[in-house]
């Protein structure tokens, strides 16, 4: 079993940073590939950003280059280093983990997810 817990959202401007963080605890963090998914007002669960468990990282097109998604496995922990933030990055941003040495995109892979933390980005 694994929990999760978010945190570091908030309502910036456009062009801000924010970083978001996850927790995890339970059985053998390391490998667990981890993810960040997004989810907008009206809008479906989409994949943000995916971290395997050797550090392998993927990135949804609209987010590359400004987000940068890494783990500190010994503090069970992963980062979502957010930039250059726009509006239509207004979202619910939940963490995810799947016991599995590949790099899913898919919500469907993934286990267990986090309570989701908010970011609202102002115009």
């Amino acid at each position: 079993q694994v929990q999760l817990v978010e945190s570091g959202g908030g309502l910036v401007q456009a062009g801000d940073s924010l970083r978001l963080s996850c927790v995890a605890s339970g059985r053998t963090y390391s490998l667990y590939a981890m993810g960040w998914f997004r989810q907008g007002p009206g809008k479906e669960r989409e994949f943000v950003s995916g971290i395997s468990w050797s550090g392998s990282t993927i990135y949804e097109d609209s987010v590359q280059g400004r987000f940068t998604i890494s783990r500190d496995n010994n503090k069970n922990t992963v980062y979502l280093q957010m930039n250059s933030l726009k509006p239509e990055d207004t979202a619910v941003y939940h963490c995810a983990a799947c016991y599995t040495t590949g790099l899913p995109r898919s919500p469907r892979a993934y286990d267990y997810w986090g309570q989701g933390t908010q970011v609202t980005v102002s115009s």
